[in-house]
């Protein structure tokens, strides 16, 4: 407990200080905009998903440890597909690379479902991205891919679901709120992430299986 407390609290200030960074960086494009509610927003979900992950986790401890890697990463790109509306390669070729070296060092997911979860999640996406115009942007594809080798073959598709469902309701929140419009944009990769989250916490074999309190909560 005191470990999963710790893990917490220093993914919270990450949290914070990605979204702080996200406000300068990348540098061509900065808002300078102040702490606000998104800053509180994304450290809360930063330490309780962190938390949750360890908590959660019956993997080895250098599993465990690269699952938080690859969960800093993403909240850093979450953080800057808010702020920027953008994924920048310079953190997404890191997650690539570091996610293909993983596959075959997966305890919980099969080098072939690891390679059926990405392609298929990339062919998803990318059909789906030629159906609806302006739905899915290039950066979600080359971010999917990682998530699909990650969660494999067939968790990827619940982390699709999940995401798509989160942006659909903050959708009708920010048309009612009138903070957005019909034609606004709204980035589509801090929800793939949030499904990857969930995902992850959901699916019992994907952490080694029990069932931790925090795992819990998100069973359906």
């Amino acid at each position: 407990m005191p470990v999963v407390i710790a893990v917490g609290f220093a993914f919270a200030a990450f949290g914070a200080a990605a979204e702080r960074v996200a406000s300068v960086w990348p540098a061509d494009e900065p808002s300078r905009r102040r702490p606000g509610p998104r800053t509180l927003l994304l450290a809360a979900v930063s330490g309780v998903a962190a938390a949750a992950l360890v908590s959660r986790s019956q993997l080895p401890p250098w599993a465990t440890a690269a699952y938080l890697g690859f969960l800093a990463i993403l909240i850093v790109l979450s953080a800057t597909d808010l702020e920027q509306r953008r994924l920048p390669h310079v953190l997404l070729d890191p997650l690539i690379l570091a996610s293909i070296l993983f596959v075959p060092f997966n305890p919980s997911v099969s080098v072939t479902d690891a390679v059926l979860g990405g392609a298929a999640a990339v062919g998803f996406l990318g059909l789906l991205g030629l159906l609806v115009r302006g739905g899915v942007a290039l950066g979600d594809l080359y971010l999917i891919a990682p998530l699909g080798l990650l969660l494999g073959w067939p968790s990827i598709f619940i982390a699709i679901f999940v995401a798509g469902l989160l942006a659909a309701l903050a959708g009708v929140a920010l048309l009612v709120s009138r903070r957005a419009g019909l034609k606004s944009y709204i980035p589509f990769g801090p929800f793939l992430v949030a499904g990857a989250v969930v995902t992850l916490l959901r699916e019992p074999h994907l952490l080694g299986g029990g069932v931790a309190m925090l795992g819990s909560l998100l069973r359906w």
